[in-house]
């Protein structure tokens, strides 16, 4: 029965998880839509660290995640994705998770 139950938490909060994230995009995009510099900042922030607690909650160490941002950013320069080539924000996401 405790193991049933355990089963059904972690069901809930990846569900509750999977919420949060829908609603802090949607906070983010009201807050691009009325040019808040804090409701952006606040919306990118929850983001990613809901991203970084689902990823736990599914099993995925904060490490795993990282690493496989950084591979994903590798192949994206090295196809030439756009937002390298005219920004350099691959490249720039890549050092700063390497700093870390």
């Amino acid at each position: 029965m405790e193991k049933d139950l355990d089963l059904a938490k972690r069901a809930k909060i990846i569900e509750w998880l999977k919420t949060e994230l829908v609603d802090q995009m949607a906070y983010l995009l009201k807050g691009i839509w009325e040019g808040s510099q804090h409701k952006m900042i606040d919306g990118l922030a929850s983001l990613v660290s809901c991203c970084y607690i689902l990823g736990r909650r599914l099993g995925v160490s904060m490490k795993q995640l990282d690493e496989a941002v950084l591979d994903k950013m590798k192949r994206h320069r090295q196809e030439g994705h756009q937002l390298e080539d005219w920004y350099g924000d691959i490249s720039a996401l890549e050092e700063h998770i390497r700093k870390r």
